[in-house]
């Protein structure tokens, strides 16, 4: 039989990887952030990804610190999840639309922005701020926190701090921030030699994109205010 710090060990290390898989999967769900990630990466090139993490870890420290507070309950009711809903699609409206006209002004521009020229393009901030608000006006991952990812918690809670700082938290930052790096370096590794159609494309299917998620957003915010009590 194996001794008791053994079955601690190996009951985190499958806690772990039940977690880093689940959190794979979510990550690797397309929404806003992914998109962001794109979009982005189209015109800034790799560094966008990290950014765009940056942002949204924001939001993710926010939520642990949050499910640490014991207000897991609070963040599943409905009328919560709806009101957030109503405003994350008006935000997201206001972003796809952002990419939309990026693209617009690529068209009447002529060329595609060569990779020199865009490697400075705007501040990091905004990119920053763009992935903390894609995230926190996010219904679907308020709800996700609240139930999978609050039931992790507690799970990695039995273990201690460290667990849930490192391998809890930690690891599933470190997915997103390599999901994200991935999709911007894919896409920015060609900027410089996308052709105007191809650049133009990728803005505005990520701008449309986003619009339709804010859509969504805001009509499943309508319904979950209607059914709350």
């Amino acid at each position: 039989m194996l001794a008791g710090g053994a079955v601690a060990l190996r009951d985190l290390l499958l806690v772990s990887l039940s977690w880093w898989a689940v959190s794979l999967s979510g990550v690797l769900m397309p929404g806003p952030v992914s998109a962001l990630a794109v979009s982005e990466g189209a015109r800034r090139g790799a560094v966008a990804g990290p950014l765009v993490t940056l942002g949204h870890a924001v939001a993710e420290v926010a939520m642990f610190g949050a499910l640490a507070l014991g207000t897991g309950r609070l963040l599943q009711q409905p009328t919560v999840v709806g009101v957030i809903g109503l405003i994350g699609g008006a935000v997201l409206a206001w972003m796809g639309w952002g990419i939309v006209q990026a693209a617009r002004q690529g068209a009447q521009a002529g060329t595609a922005p060569p990779a020199a020229a865009t490697a400075t393009a705007g501040r990091g901030a905004t990119v920053v701020r763009a992935g903390l608000l894609a995230t926190l006006f996010n219904p679907y991952w308020l709800l996700w926190w609240a139930t999978v990812g609050a039931a992790y918690y507690a799970l990695f809670a039995r273990f201690g701090t460290a667990a849930l700082l490192v391998l809890f938290l930690v690891g599933h930052l470190a997915l997103d921030l390599g999901w994200c790096s991935v999709l911007a370096l894919v896409v920015g590794a060609g900027r410089g030699r996308m052709p105007l159609r191809a650049y133009q494309a990728v803005l505005a299917v990520c701008g449309v994109f986003v619009l339709a998620t804010s859509l969504y957003f805001a009509v499943s915010g309508i319904q979950l205010l209607r059914t709350s009590p």
